[in-house]
């Protein structure tokens, strides 16, 4: 069994984001020791790993909470989470695409910096040193 501590460092979330999704409605089946601590089994870490999937790329909790009720509700319920799941697996495709656009460009950048750096020449495109060479010609 983990606690809320021991679930958050092993998922790599904060506490508090533990705590505000249990209190959501997210571990249907966490459990409480003798002095009122949530425990999680195994299976539990299940769910935090979906939730932390879900989330990642944007679900909305009450989409969430949908998800896990289904799965509650059991398996004739699989047409309707795969779809969730497909959904949600286009919206990481489309943020993945962003990304590698940002990447990109984040690497262009990356290597005209280290060759204003390596060869000590002036930033032609920062806007601050456009203005000042038309302030001079």
């Amino acid at each position: 069994m983990y606690t809320i501590k021991e679930v958050a460092q092993l998922m790599e979330v904060s506490e508090h984001t533990i705590r505000f999704w249990a209190k959501s409605g997210f571990f249907p089946f966490v459990t409480r020791d003798k002095n009122n601590i949530r425990q999680f089994s195994e299976n539990d870490l299940d769910w935090v790993k979906i939730v932390k999937c879900l989330r990642s790329v944007g679900t909305e909790n009450k989409a969430i909470k949908r998800y896990i009720d289904l799965c509650i509700m059991g398996d004739s319920t699989i047409n309707e989470r795969y779809e969730i799941i497909r959904a949600t697996k286009k919206r990481a495709q489309t943020e993945i695409k962003n990304l590698k656009k940002q990447l990109a460009l984040l690497e262009f950048k990356e290597k005209f910096y280290r060759n204003l750096i390596e060869n000590n020449l002036a930033d032609s495109w920062n806007p601050i040193n456009k203005r000042e060479k038309e302030n001079i010609g």
